[in-house]
């Protein structure tokens, strides 16, 4: 079997045995099995042309679902038992969850054939017999898009709803805003996509380029298409968490609505939404009516993401240049005005704001590691992106923690330090170096430990124009990526990666069935390549900080 992730239990039949369906299998669905057996009658009526008709009452099905929180044995909320034997297919969840991902591992085992779209002519169907106990290592297993600096429109952010839940993944983090672009509509303040979520062209490669796109680029998110990506997301046991970054990465925000920038020291109304890439000096201004204005928006963030699918709240926290505030006598004034220490005291109250007003409505703030530098109120979390050491403070002084350190896990940064590689960014980081990722840092005391809620692989768009450019950057390695957040695996040094590789030359053929567009293990395709545009490598192992 080249089940991926790994399960922590898996005993096949002795005598190497399977299951065969007939034409018009039959599936009994048990009291909260209702939501799994509409997904499976969805996607594998699909690819099979199944119906699965609901057994009668009494009659035992060919697949037969079930909800038992002792399902597997005590292996956790979202884990699961699938048994293949003579009578056919018992899987039961010790909750929806856990029973969505054993319907995962079902799909798995059917073949690459079952992630079609429509069955192939004369196609039959078994599965081998096995006894499967599975769970998840972390809770927070997750993905960050950014859809700022290149739009993702709804259907691709749905599109990757479905991969993230095939690898067993349950978070997608959304970066919604940035100096590049906004992204999700605002009903109370129009301009941030009228003006703010449209630039007039793009640096092509990276910001040292000389290349640029004279496209115009742009879109977002309507309200109703949050919620649809929310309550699609919902399905498949998916938790989406919206970030607004603040109080940096804000120039689309300024361009739309010059009061929220620096007024005293630049002229806001003359930007436009940036065309670069980097980070930029326009922030935001330190006022009362900046703090109203991004409420609002938060307001009606909370409306469109249900504390019962998202209760985290990103709010970004990262990067924030200061320059502007040393220089404006308003924001000087504000220093002495709140009692905090200089420009740095600012960002921190900015968080600090967000994290009570957030609180107050029964939310949590997680913000990038930046944010701890002021302090936090107890039940902020922190995403430690320029390293483990962020992680390793929050966690240690009692705060949640993902992981998500840019050496290890920026999905952006380039696979191999070949000359094809197509605008390569940072660290070379292969399949390998993500299969022997390890979010908890050994130096972590048990009790701070247990705060890693799990880890992330972050995606940053700059130097991805389309779809075709965000797949070869994700795949293969967020697959090794999920199976190291799932499965329970030795050090990396132990972790039996040529096994994993055996397992992955089954799994690519379920990718191309997905229509995965990954980077194949020879190297890109030449329409995959991106000659003559410059990246931004960086030469030698990355340190590990």
């Amino acid at each position: 079997m080249d089940l991926i992730p790994v399960p922590q239990v898996a005993v096949p039949d002795g005598d190497g045995r399977s299951y065969a369906f007939g034409p018009e299998p039959v599936l009994a669905a048990g009291p909260g099995a209702e939501g799994v057996a509409r997904w499976l009658r969805r996607e594998l009526g699909a690819a099979t042309g199944w119906g699965l008709p609901a057994a009668r009452p009494g009659a035992r099905g060919d697949v037969r679902l079930g909800v038992d929180p002792q399902a597997a044995g005590g292996l956790g909320p979202e884990s699961y038992r699938l048994d293949v034997g003579e009578d056919g297919v018992e899987l039961t969840g010790a909750s929806a969850a856990g029973l969505f991902w054993g319907a995962q591992t079902l799909r798995q085992l059917l073949g690459p054939d079952a992630y079609r779209k429509a069955p192939l002519p004369g196609r039959t169907w078994s599965l081998p017999r096995v006894a499967i106990a599975d769970g998840p290592r972390f809770g927070w297993r997750g993905m960050m898009l950014d859809v700022a600096r290149h739009f993702v429109p709804k259907d691709g952010v749905l599109r990757y709803i479905d991969l993230l839940a095939a690898h067993k993944l349950n978070v997608l983090h959304l970066h919604l805003t940035d100096d590049q672009g906004w992204r999700v509509e605002i009903k109370r303040y129009p301009k941030l996509t009228e003006t703010g979520a449209w630039r007039a062209r793009s640096r092509w490669g990276h910001r040292a380029s000389p290349l640029w796109n004279e496209t115009p680029h742009g879109g977002f998110h309507t309200q109703d298409d949050i919620r649809e990506i929310v309550a699609y997301a919902a399905e498949r046991h998916v938790r989406v968490v919206p970030e607004i970054d603040v109080p940096g990465h804000s120039q689309a925000a300024i361009a739309a609505y010059p009061e929220l920038g620096n007024t005293d020291v630049v002229d806001t109304a003359a930007l436009e939404v940036w065309d670069d890439w980097g980070i930029s000096e326009n922030v935001l201004a330190p006022t009362e009516g900046v703090l109203r204005f991004y409420e609002g928006v938060f307001e009606e963030l909370l409306e469109l993401f249900p504390a019962e699918v998202s209760p985290f709240v990103h709010v970004g926290g990262d990067e924030c240049p200061k320059a502007q505030w040393k220089a404006s006598p308003a924001a000087r004034a504000r220093i002495a005005e709140l009692g905090v220490d200089g420009a740095d005291g600012l960002q921190s109250w900015f968080i600090g704001h967000f994290d009570r007003w957030l609180a107050e409505r029964g939310r949590r703030l997680i913000g990038w590691d930046e944010i701890l530098e002021g302090g936090l109120a107890p039940g902020a979390a922190v995403s430690s992106w320029r390293g483990y050491a962020g992680g390793i403070a929050a966690a240690e002084a009692g705060h949640d923690v993902v992981m998500c350190p840019e050496q290890q896990v920026y999905l952006d940064h380039r696979q191999t330090g070949g000359a094809d590689e197509p605008m390569p960014i940072g660290y070379v980081r292969s399949l390998e170096d993500v299969y022997r990722f390890e979010p908890v840092p050994p130096k972590l005391s048990p009790e701070a430990a247990a705060h890693v809620l799990g880890a992330q692989a972050n995606v940053w768009t700059e130097v991805m124009e389309n779809q075709g450019r965000v797949d070869y950057q994700v795949f293969p390695r967020l697959v090794a990526f999920a199976e190291v957040v799932w499965s329970r695996l030795p050090e990396p040094e132990s972790r039996d990666y040529a096994g994993f590789e055996a397992r992955m030359a089954g799994h690519y053929a379920r990718l191309d069935a997905l229509g995965v567009e990954y980077r194949p293990p020879g190297g890109p395709l030449p329409w995959q390549r991106r000659p003559g545009v410059l990246g931004r490598p960086i030469e030698g192992a990355p340190p590990i900080v």
